[in-house]
């Protein structure tokens, strides 16, 4: 047998047991609370290990290894800002959304629990945060595609186009079938893969190169500054990397994994359980790219991007490299499954049952909420198109969108009882066409990632508005009090 073969029977045993998933969770699935947040029945397991699938994607097998790869261990400060944005998100804002949405009409959506929270009539906040996941989530959800059409390119030999159309009938079948659950249950599988993967390959690689310090001196040999925590980084440089943190408290995919958990006493242990697993497969992620510098020192890498897939392929018999492979296109699946969701559950519930049809059954909805995974999934396949796309610039791109437009306004609403729909309003607002147009900037200043100014231009207009005019609203007050009273009962 030659190695397409095994690699081939290995990759397609793992799409059937995610297609089996596919169809348990249909069956499971009853309604449109079902389908958009699973019921809330998200035990602590599954809702830390599908929180952490759904974050990382393929940034954590292709994008993080690869930057890396290319430019030394300075790069590992990305993965430091993200886990003590990760620590901060589930620590001070997984409890109280879950409650407060909850509270707020059992929201479904971001854009529900806004709307509900500050109980805006005039529809403005719901029409806004939908657009804003809408057009940022398409982009990230390209991400993903590209993601997916490296690994088929590289693994099966496979023409781009045809890769990248392949990898999204998978992923879009799934979750058209199952929804949340499908989801959720198929992110917990794919947690456990990454997390095999990650530690495997850059354990191979020091076995078979003589040691850690045959390693390290191959990889200075390539790149004397490869292993300089700090490299030839400049401040604006590091600020932008430890930044990354801040998109934790506003990216729609993640928040909606805390909404829907069984009750708040289950993210305490699911908290631990989430950062345990993040540290290991960014440790895991980080050494993989150093461990690629010193394995193709004599033949490098066209696209850095590629280097566990390379590594995976070189180091280890079909069999193995079929399940590596597996991982990885788990890593790229568990991030665009719930972005497909929340979109399409933005467009069935936000849109669609508010704007077109109010009287519509959840049956109609949750159809709506299908056929909206093929329209977003269209979208994104043509920005995914461009074949120069990078996985990394697409993901950072749509990460500070979601953090800066978002990410104030969540942590204001949950803390600050006077905030107003106004100041949501223009926080949301401010924050996106700072990142929009922050990205389309270069040089100097410019050159700060587009999150760090979104974030504070949105936090400076919301405080500003609400200390201008805030909430007088007896009904929203008493709202606001009556979620905080059940969030310390609780």
């Amino acid at each position: 047998m030659d190695f397409d073969a095994p690699l081939l029977v290995t990759f397609v045993a793992y799409l059937l047991l995610i297609l089996a998933l596919g169809i348990k969770a249909y069956r499971q699935t009853h309604d449109l609370g079902d389908y958009i947040l699973g019921g809330r029945k998200l035990g602590a397991v599954v809702t830390a290990l599908s929180v952490g699938a759904s974050d990382m994607s393929g940034w954590l097998l292709l994008g993080l290894p690869g930057a890396i790869y290319l430019s030394g261990l300075s790069e590992i400060w990305i993965g430091i800002g993200l886990t003590v944005g990760a620590y901060c998100n589930w620590l001070f804002v997984s409890r109280p959304l879950r409650v407060y949405s909850h509270h707020a009409n059992n929201s479904l959506t971001l854009p529900d629990y806004f709307e509900n929270r500050f109980q805006d009539r005039s529809r403005i906040i719901r029409c806004l945060s939908a657009s804003v996941i809408l057009v940022f989530f398409t982009f990230y959800t390209a991400s993903g595609l590209v993601g997916g059409a490296i690994l088929f390119e590289n693994s099966f030999g496979l023409d781009y186009s045809v890769a990248l159309f392949s990898g999204a009938f998978i992923i879009v079948s799934y979750t058209f079938i199952g929804g949340f659950l499908a989801v959720a249950w198929t992110d917990a599988i794919q947690a456990v893969l990454m997390l095999l993967a990650l530690l495997i390959a850059p354990v191979a690689v020091v076995m078979g190169s003589g040691g850690i310090s045959t390693v390290v001196s191959e990889m200075q040999a390539v790149n004397p500054a490869s292993t300089d925590l700090f490299g030839d980084l400049g401040f604006l440089a590091f600020i932008s990397l430890v930044a990354w943190g801040l998109g934790y408290v506003g990216q729609p995919h993640i928040l909606a994994r805390f909404m829907a958990a069984e009750s708040p006493q289950k993210l305490a242990p699911a908290r631990r359980l989430a950062m345990i697993w993040m540290v290991i497969v960014l440790f895991g992620s980080v050494t993989t790219g150093l461990a690629g510098i010193a394995y193709f020192a004599n033949a490098p890498l066209d696209n850095p991007e590629t280097v566990f897939i390379n590594l995976s392929q070189n180091l280890f018999n079909p069999w193995v490299a079929g399940i590596i492979t597996a991982a990885i296109l788990s890593a790229i699946m568990s991030t665009i499954d719930s972005q497909l969701l929340v979109s399409s559950s933005v467009i069935s519930e936000d849109i669609y049952r508010v704007f077109i049809r109010p009287e519509a059954t959840d049956r109609e909805l949750v159809a709506v909420s299908r056929i909206a995974v093929i329209v977003i999934a269209i979208l994104a396949l043509i920005i995914a198109s461009d074949r120069e796309s990078r996985v990394l610039d697409l993901v950072s791109y749509a990460w500070a969108g979601f953090g800066a437009a978002f990410g104030p306004v969540i942590v204001f609403s949950l803390f600050w009882r006077r905030m107003t729909a106004m100041a949501a309003v223009a926080g949301m607002l401010i924050g996106a066409v700072t990142v929009v147009l922050w990205s389309n900037l270069h040089g100097g200043i410019y050159d700060l990632y587009e999150i760090v100014p979104g974030f504070l231009l949105a936090s400076f207009a919301i405080i500003g508005i609400t200390w201008a005019r805030p909430e007088q609203r007896e009904a929203t007050l008493a709202s606001y009090d009556a979620a905080k009273a059940l969030y310390h009962r609780d």
